[in-house]
């Protein structure tokens, strides 16, 4: 009897379909999807993915529009890459109706924009322009999404450095938007124009582009204008939707000044900013903090950061990677420039406990959403099965019962074979991928774990405890430009023999630092033998010239001061000469003489086998302190590679009062850092200082 029920189904099913026309299939899409918006309305997303399910199962709508449905649902609830995989599979899918039309453009305008803020930026600008290039073919190149389309290519190619690209494409896009929201009572249109003209003034932001940003701000200030006069809106919601506008709008317009070199009119604007309803908010204060930071206004930041918590727990924000980097590290830095010590200490704390949290968490999320793609492969392949079925049952009603039973059972046999012979192999391509973003992770832990240990170690070879020896001063500093580098500072203090040295090996990271090393052991076991500098020198080339298949060297300035006397012996192999500083004021205007020192020319260490070195000598140098440095220092470079410089380096010295040696290199420090005003350092920095004064105390 069962077999005559299902054939009777079947053959009832066959003519119920063959009787339902197009029309009724548009009807059931139309439902489907408004069944859809209604759920995402009410930000029910877990509703939507049960409803693109069971509406694709069904055949109520296509499986381009449910996989645009699926990528909507993911996209809001943060998983991105699920979102992205379904919006791939609509924008590669073909098309065949103006249903999967409509999708292929809003699928393409969301998946270009997922890459973008991934770093994707090929992969983003092929997409948006074939989308675009679909809409200029079908007369559609005025409508939004061509718009968007236009904003995320511009924002591409700027990131890409194509520049004047990037420009024409951000104007064709505001144009675009100018036109759309032309007649824009309710303002909708006029909203999205605004937010494509922020995208665009933060992307020149980032880019540090700060000339370019100006123009689009100031655009983004009349259209916030233009949509105060034309909304038809309450008065109460106008005014809350200008006030933050405006308010985001003084704010960028304050950090593009700052950057501009417009300190006054920055200062303007940020007060212009802060005044506003939004601006008094613990949201607004925070915005505000990247004006702040950059006009060095470290105190006040560190206020507005006093709201942070506060507003984390209210938003249930994790403390995630991203969040760490985007919310608590701004705040540690804030603190620092406060110069608030227990406050940088504390948020560091928390900085680090959080971190171990915080990449548990992030790998536990990589796993549950790869686990949720995997899971959802699989309802797909049942929603495939399902309408292998439904098509099966039309063929069924067509033929005798009989053979349509044995045609269907073998049919779905091998279907069923093939999909979990497919199953299987993407569950192994899926293991697979995982399992080498396992081992990836480990090995990119396991390399950082290792240099910083060698960070330490190279760390611990320089002295950081310095003698405390009457009538001698001696202070030193060394910055790796990389996790290890190749610079090296030393001294070792013999009764009244003090022997010193500062160098720097040729290149960076690991192998410099292990040239370094050697350097360091053999300056330390030569000097222990009361050697002269020169012949120091003269026996450090002869072993590292050794088997040096690389061609590795070394520069430095190798220096034995008799604390007694003040004589200065000493040796400069290829090294930048150092300056001697008059303590006392000799000049009207409170300056000191400082100069560099006339050096004989020897060659690096290590580059040229059997050389003598040539040691000089200076009398006395009580009451002269003398400072060496690296290249390093002189070669220091801001973002527009302009180098800190030699003249630099005399100035300071002779307008810094002298208080000691130590307060020398943290000013020199200090005034590099900020020439460097942001830049990454380009090289290693070391610097010595040293001063001999009577009497020395026995």
């Amino acid at each position: 009897m069962k077999i005559y029920s299902i054939i009777l189904v079947i053959l009832i099913a066959a003519i119920v379909t063959s009787c339902e026309g197009n029309s009724h299939a548009k009807l059931k899409a139309g439902k489907g999807d408004s069944l859809m918006f209604a759920a995402g309305e009410v930000q029910n997303y877990k509703r939507v993915l049960e409803l693109a399910d069971s509406l694709e199962a069904e055949g109520d709508i296509t499986s381009q529009n449910a996989n645009r449905w699926r990528g909507v649902a993911y996209y809001h609830q943060k998983q991105m890459r699920s979102a992205e995989v379904y919006y791939k599979k609509v924008v590669e899918s073909d098309i065949k109706s103006e249903s999967d039309e409509l999708n292929y453009y809003k699928s393409a305008r969301r998946l270009a924009t997922l890459l973008l803020k991934k770093g994707d930026y090929n992969d983003a600008l092929h997409i948006a322009m074939d989308a675009l290039w679909k809409l200029k073919e079908n007369d559609r190149e005025s409508d939004t999404d061509a718009a968007m389309l236009m904003n995320t290519i511009g924002c591409c190619q700027l990131n890409l450095g194509r520049i004047k690209q990037a420009a024409n494409n951000f104007e064709r896009s505001y144009n675009a938007f100018m036109k759309l929201s032309a007649n824009d009572s309710v303002g909708r249109l006029m909203l999205m124009s605004f937010e494509s003209i922020i995208s665009t003034t933060d992307e020149y932001i980032n880019a540090q582009r700060y000339e370019d940003a100006l123009p689009w701000i100031e655009r983004a200030d009349r259209l916030v204008d233009k949509f105060y006069m034309a909304q038809s809106t309450s008065d109460a919601v106008r005014d809350s939707i200008t006030d933050d506008a405006r308010a985001q709008v003084w704010l960028l317009k304050a950090i593009i000044l700052q950057n501009n070199g417009q300190p006054k009119e920055a200062a303007k604007a940020y007060q212009e900013g802060i005044n506003t309803r939004y601006g008094k908010t613990g949201q607004g204060r925070l915005y505000a903090n990247d004006y702040l930071m950059a006009a060095h206004r470290y105190t006040e930041a560190a206020n507005h950061f006093s709201d942070l918590d506060q507003l984390m727990q209210e938003n249930d924000i994790k403390l995630t990677l991203d969040n760490i980097k985007q919310f608590l590290l701004p705040k540690f830095h804030a603190n620092v420039g406060a110069q608030r010590r227990d406050s940088a200490i504390a948020i560091g704390t928390k900085i680090c406990n959080a971190l171990d949290s915080a990449i548990i968490r992030a790998k536990k999320d990589d796993a549950a959403e790869l686990a949720t793609i995997y899971d959802t492969q699989q309802q797909e392949a049942e929603i495939a099965r399902q309408q292998a079925d439904l098509t099966k049952q039309r063929l069924i009603g067509t033929a005798l019962a009989l053979v349509l039973i044995v045609t269907f059972f073998t049919v779905y046999t091998y279907h069923r074979r093939k999909a979990q012979h497919h199953l299987a192999v993407a569950h192994s391509k899926l293991q697979a991928a995982y399992d080498q973003l396992e081992e990836t992770t480990a090995a990119k832990e396991r390399i950082e774990s290792e240099l910083r240990i060698a960070r330490d170690i190279q760390m611990s070879m320089v002295p950081n405890i310095f003698p405390d020896c009457p009538g001698l001063d001696i202070y030193a500093s060394m910055t790796p430009a990389k996790e290890v580098g190749g610079d090296l500072y030393g001294y070792l203090l013999l009764d009244k023999e003090l022997y010193f040295c500062v160098g720097d090996v040729s290149g960076k990271g690991v192998p410099a630092s292990l040239f370094m090393a050697q350097a360091t052991r053999l300056f330390r076991t030569l000097a222990t033998q009361h050697m002269m500098p020169a012949e120091i020198a003269t026996r450090m080339n002869n072993a590292l010239t050794e088997d040096n298949e690389q061609g590795m060297f070394v520069t430095m300035f190798i220096g034995l001061v008799y604390l007694d006397s003040g004589k200065l012996v000493f040796c400069n192999a290829g090294h930048n000469p150092p300056v001697l500083i008059a303590k006392k004021s000799e000049t009207t205007d409170g300056s000191r003489n400082a100069e560099f020192i006339d050096v004989q020319s020897n060659a690096p260490i290590g580059l040229f086998p059997d050389i003598d070195y040539e040691g000089e000598q200076i009398d006395n140098i009580k009451g002269t302190p003398l400072f060496v440095y690296s290249d390093g220092l002189n070669e220091a470079e801001n973002k527009s590679q302009e180098q800190f410089g030699d003249d630099q380096i005399i100035n300071v010295l002779r307008f810094t009062p002298f208080e000691n040696a130590k307060q020398v290199i943290e000013k020199m420090n200090e005034l590099v850092e900020k020439h460097r005003n942001g830049a990454a350092p380009n090289d290693d920095l070391t610097m010595l200082c040293l001063s001999v004064k009577d009497p020395i105390l026995n």
